[in-house]
């Protein structure tokens, strides 16, 4: 007997040491969960292994299926936590094996961010905006969770890889580099309704929309995308082609650096070096050129920390000061702002140096960005600019570095292809709970507009599908103004793409818009006001899921023509403005529009066509329609649109 009981003891004892649960990367101790919703946990076992979940003192099981996979649901919760989380194995005998156990467990709201590159925009990008806000904040019931990037072209994957910014919780370190309209949005949504909030952001800088929609949802309609996703499903051939990108730009680089003369020293004489204008010079060649300015420095800033602004530059950068190195920038979008240690800065003449390095496209400063020395306390600051600055000359010497010829590349951008991100992050953080998803995505569509409506309409529908919610809430970020502004009427794919998100938005019950036209920049892509962004995110939450009544930006209900007028009539009234409204055009039958005057009258706009038997009306129809001046009473702006006219 006492042979059967040890044998019968070892045996348990093996299969507790075998038996093993694994949890999708998103459940971590830390984690938020869905309020008010069932909240699905599941994750990996042996075939057939029982698996109890407890969580506040009551247990649920479930069976692994034959391919290991198993799913619990716990019934819906209310706000609150911390709680415990402990999922383990259990044996046909009864016996528990290894548990998990994740702790500081909390129950509030969850939002999912996705989109491109204004997603991905962080906190240390738009710090200088909001310098005492994001200094002075924390907030231990607000988390934030980054997926990691990665790429499939087989099919969905059942996780998603291990992430370093994993629910933690919101103060200026941990939020450093995650998204701001997800830091923004979470202290907006915490602000609203005093529950925990769980960010979840899910991005990646330059993707189209076809990269996060399934093969399913386009294979009708859109075969050859499909098709062309799997003529990269050759992991052999993915990895020779990578392999051999980073092998060319490591040679181009050594290439480069063999043949480079540096010109950093202080006392070099740059006398005869040309003397160029950064806003009317443009260098256009590949390889390297160089900058230097003298600036002088006066005894009560010698020696001072201080912070350099170099605007935006295109492209790579490496900047020096006297001698130092203090900044380098790879690619063009982010702003310099490069530290300068106390002790650097001498009295009398100090360089700075800037050596471009560039492999296509013209070099260049862009305008309207500032290019100063700032010192203080406050040198940090954008809004307002600090009080204590030295202006840089806009005049530069010039010499020319080494000339090259073109890097060889064999980059697959696996992240460009049709249905790669879905499979990789999107399906996998399925059916995690949320209360809704922030869509902000269309620069990288905007150069082929027409099918972007039929595109984000099947995304909204896979993704509702993965999660099997038909009405989970969607807020679609409108693009933002961008580029040079126009005082004509002007073809633009920007607001051909806008005019899709809006017809989607308002066709959809479960989804809004939110119109961010006068947040944009002339000169950036990536407009730095994310703040005013995520409020106004969170309004069309808190319309779709709490507040009906919210008010968003004001939107055309019937367009018709009286006498020798258009009428335009509105959801909302607008501010009165005394000169009248801007950028409203109109067009006859033959499609060429014509620049409108128009007067806000109430929830009405009247229009005085410039054409015979107007037939369409549109308003903000440009890139950069900076002009456009219709406001709500809460000082929201008019969505820009296209309308055909009533008969």
């Amino acid at each position: 007997m006492k042979k059967l009981f040890a044998f019968s003891f070892a045996l348990l004892c093996a299969w507790a040491a075998q038996a093993k649960v694994v949890l999708p990367q998103l459940f971590q101790s830390g984690m938020v969960v869905q309020r008010n919703q069932p909240v699905p946990v599941w994750g990996q076992a042996d075939a057939g292994e029982t698996v109890v979940v407890t969580f506040k003192k009551k247990t649920y099981t479930a069976t692994a299926d034959a391919n290991g996979r198993w799913q619990v649901t716990l019934p819906a919760q209310k706000a609150g936590g911390p709680y415990e989380l402990q999922v383990a194995s259990r044996s046909p005998e009864g016996q528990t094996g290894e548990s998990i156990v994740l702790s500081d467990v909390l129950v509030g709201d969850v939002w999912l961010l996705s989109g491109q590159s204004n997603i991905d925009v962080t906190i240390e990008r738009v710090y200088p905006w909001y310098t005492k806000d994001i200094d002075n904040y924390s907030n231990d019931r607000i988390r934030l969770f980054r997926v990691q990037n990665e790429t499939d072209t087989h099919g969905p994957k059942n996780d998603i890889r291990q992430t370093a910014i994993n629910w933690k919780p919101v103060n200026k370190q941990n939020a450093w580099l995650f998204s701001a309209v997800g830091y923004f949005l979470g202290r907006e949504m915490f602000e609203k309704n005093n529950v925990p909030q769980g960010i979840i952001v899910n991005s990646w800088g330059g993707t189209p929309i076809e990269a996060w929609i399934s093969a399913d949802s386009l294979q009708r309609d859109y075969p050859m995308l499909v098709e062309k996703t799997r003529l990269y499903q050759d992991d052999d051939y993915i990895r020779a082609q990578q392999q051999a990108n980073r092998f060319a730009d490591r040679r181009w680089n050594a290439m480069l650096n063999e043949k480079e003369t540096f010109f950093t020293a202080t006392d070099l004489d740059d006398s005869d070096w040309e003397t160029i204008d950064q806003y009317k010079w443009g260098w256009r060649g590949i390889g390297t050129t160089w900058l230097r300015q003298h600036i002088q420095i006066d005894k009560a800033h010698a020696g001072q920390p201080a912070r350099l602004l170099l605007g935006t530059l295109f492209d790579q950068d490496f900047t020096y000061v006297n001698g130092k190195q203090v900044g380098h920038t790879g690619y063009q979008y982010p702003p310099r702002r490069y530290d300068i240690p106390e002790g650097l800065l001498q009295e009398g003449d100090n360089v700075i140096t800037i050596r471009f390095v560039n492999k296509y496209g013209m070099v260049h400063f862009i305008k309207e960005k500032p290019y100063l020395l700032a010192f203080g306390e406050d040198r940090f600051s954008q809004n307002p600019m600090p009080a204590d600055v030295i202006p840089l000359s806009t005049e530069w010497k010039h010499h020319a570095g080494v000339q090259m010829p073109s890097c060889p590349s064999a980059d697959v951008s696996l992240q460009n292809l049709p249905t790669t991100l879905y499979n990789a992050v999107l399906h996998p953080l399925a059916p995690y709970a949320l209360s809704g998803v922030v869509w902000y995505q269309g620069e990288s569509n905007a150069g082929n507009p027409a099918p972007y409506a039929d595109y984000l309409r099947k995304m909204m529908g896979c993704w509702r599908d993965c999660w099997q919610n038909q009405k989970m809430p969607f807020v679609i970020v409108q693009l933002a103004n961008y580029m040079e502004p126009s005082d004509r009427p002007q073809e633009s794919g920007w607001a051909a793409l806008r005019e899709a998100q809006r017809i989607v938005a308002k066709e959809d019950p479960n989804a809004e818009l939110a119109c961010i036209i006068d947040l944009g920049e002339t000169v950036d892509i990536h407009p730095l006001r994310k703040w005013e962004v995520a409020q106004r995110v969170a309004r069309g939450f808190d319309r779709m899921l709490w507040h009906p009544k919210t008010q968003l930006s004001p939107e055309p209900v019937s367009a018709t023509v009286e006498g020798g007028d258009i009428v335009l009539t509105l959801d909302q009234p607008l501010r009165p403005v005394a000169d009248g409204l801007n950028e409203f055009e109109v067009a006859a039958a033959d499609g060429r529009f014509m620049s409108a005057q128009a007067r806000a009258d109430g929830n009405r706009i009247v229009i005085t066509s410039p054409v015979d038997a107007p037939a369409t009306i549109r308003y903000a129809w440009k890139n950069n329609p900076l002009r456009a001046n219709a406001f709500s009473l809460e000082g929201l702006p008019l969505v820009p649109f296209q309308l055909k006219l009533e008969k």
